[in-house]
């Protein structure tokens, strides 16, 4: 299974907040939308986020595109609009010293996140697809076809508005 992966466009947060689940809008999703549909197979499904930088973007590249909680960036919990210099520095701490397993409070963690991630693509019945998701998600899920370990995740980089394709073997 072919899978596009596409990261929601620039949301309109103020620099330097953690946001997840924080539900926020984004940048101009028809500019992003006209820019990836040259790129992407005509008519694929597309599955979506819930969240507004997301659908926004889905919407923009198709009629009815399917939502999917499970495709929802991490949900960071506690820390959701704070300011990452006003997170306790032992929490900041105790992430760094496990990225994978810690759970922000009342949130999850990163490994969780690909639980879910993969949850979902296992769940697809499609030969090629698109997915408008997050950053997390598709961190998690190009570590995993790539075999990274935890501690590399990190490295993975996507910009606002791009697509990343990933081949799944069933």
């Amino acid at each position: 299974m072919i899978l596009h992966l596409v990261r929601h466009p620039r949301p309109r947060i103020d620099p330097g907040v953690c946001y997840g689940r924080l539900d926020v809008e984004a940048e101009n999703a028809e500019v992003v939308a006209v820019a990836l549909r040259a790129g992407l197979p005509p008519g694929l499904p597309v599955w979506s986020s819930p969240l507004a930088r997301c659908r926004a973007l889905a919407q923009a590249l198709h009629v009815s595109p399917c939502v999917d909680e499970r495709l929802a960036e991490m949900d960071f919990g506690n820390w959701e609009g704070m300011a990452w210099d006003d997170i306790p520095r032992a929490e900041l701490d105790a992430w760094a010293a496990d990225v994978a397993g810690y759970a922000p409070p009342g949130g999850e963690s990163p490994r969780a996140l690909q639980r879910r991630a993969l949850a979902f693509v296992a769940s697809l019945d499609v030969p090629e697809a698109v997915v408008v998701t997050h950053a997390g998600v598709m961190r998690t899920l190009v570590a995993h076809v790539r075999g990274l370990p935890p501690e590399r995740w990190t490295e993975l980089r996507f910009a606002y508005g791009s697509r990343t394709v990933l081949a799944f073997r069933r």
